[in-house]
């Protein structure tokens, strides 16, 4: 997975291959509390890091905060550093076609579901949530979500809910860039209630004293360890299956018997040999592609068992 710029400039960007993807995955996810803070999106990413969100952060402590951005449509605070949310170039004008704010309104209504909504928004942000939601309360004034009477507003309205516990959702947000990268809810099996996560930058995922895989600072995203795998071949997911050993670390497509076809290029797998995991890395190809081809690297393996 490499972490290059993706420029969306135009309309035409969200028929993207990666804003259709991820558009499709949110639908997996869900809020960890009952109310959520909707806020715009930034230039600087992950917005966390841009002035804006900074200075929104002190107000929305313990409440899912949900971005709005064109073309992916929303981003959850959790997600904001994940690729390729983390890695495309757009104009944050706050002017909108009409394309985008139905596209976006889409994202957000299924996301919200019945929940309430604090919207900290202004301009093409606000057309979006009034055209996505019915149960919101907008906290901007006079179009400056920085001003003090707008971020006054926003402070009484969060007093108001219901607040999670920051060491309360941490279980959440590492599931939810699971659900993202393995397309399942099944994949929370991966983050165990007594998952431990340790590391300044790439962070080592460990369940009782066993590291099941590392969170990538550049992507965002899990690489596996081996009990990972096991934990994948466990729930039937990404699984790619051999009748011979593992002599190196590059495992040929044609030497691939049988592949789940939902597997996409870069995609973390598990390889599996007489009901056994042997190996983990990373696809080079689609599951049909595994399937089919007679040429051509279909794994880079990572770990294996020796």
């Amino acid at each position: 997975m490499n972490n290059t710029k993706i420029p969306c400039i135009s309309e035409l960007s969200l028929n993207r291959p990666e804003v259709i993807r991820w558009q499709q995955r949110m639908k997996l996810l869900e809020p960890y509390s009952d109310t959520i803070v909707v806020l715009p999106c930034s230039m600087k990413k992950p917005y966390s890091q841009s002035q804006s969100h900074m200075l929104f952060k002190k107000y929305t402590k313990g409440l899912q905060e949900l971005i709005v951005t064109s073309p992916f449509g929303i981003c959850p605070r959790e997600m904001e550093s994940t690729y390729p949310i983390q890695s495309y170039d757009a104009s944050t004008t706050g002017d909108w076609s009409d394309e985008e704010i139905k596209a976006s309104a889409t994202c957000l209504k299924d996301y919200v579901g019945d929940h309430k909504v604090i919207a900290h928004v202004s301009g093409g942000y606000k057309q979006v949530c009034e055209e996505a939601l019915e149960n919101v309360v907008y906290t901007c004034q006079d179009d400056d979500t920085r001003s003090y009477e707008s971020l006054e507003n926003l402070k009484l309205e969060v007093k108001k809910a219901d607040k999670i516990a920051n060491n309360k959702h941490k279980i959440h947000d590492l599931r939810s860039i699971a659900r993202y990268q393995f397309n399942t809810k099944k994949a929370d099996k991966l983050i165990d209630e007594k998952t431990v996560v340790s590391g300044r930058f790439n962070k080592r995922v460990m369940i009782n004293k066993k590291q099941i895989a590392t969170l990538h600072f550049d992507t965002g995203l899990y690489t596996l360890n081996l009990p990972g795998g096991e934990i994948l071949k466990e729930q039937k997911i990404n699984r790619i299956f051999i009748d011979f050993d593992l002599k190196s670390n590059t495992l040929f497509a044609p030497g691939i018997n049988k592949a789940d076809k939902n597997i996409i290029p870069n995609d973390e797998v598990v390889i599996i040999k007489d009901d056994e995991v042997v190996g983990v890395g990373k696809s080079m190809m689609s599951g049909e592609e595994l399937i089919n081809s007679d040429k051509g690297i279909g794994v880079k393996i990572r770990h294996q068992i020796k």
